[in-house]
């Protein structure tokens, strides 16, 4: 295997593992809320989540299990 094979297949598992786990969803936020709202404040990673947290217990028929 090359060297751009290599690096090719691991950005394809990193940016797998992200979108399953969730971990891309503050940069999409982020990339949305400065392209929509450019005078606003972006709200920090722990505010983001926080507040992601409180909409999944407030709407638990949303979650899988």
């Amino acid at each position: 295997m090359t060297r751009t094979m290599a690096v090719r297949s691991w950005r394809a598992v990193r940016w797998y593992l992200r979108e399953i786990t969730g971990e891309s969803a503050y940069d999409r936020y982020v990339e949305h809320a400065r392209g929509l709202h450019p005078d606003r404040p972006v709200a920090s990673r722990r505010e983001f989540e926080r507040h992601r947290q409180d909409l999944e217990n407030h709407r638990p028929q949303q979650r899988c299990c």
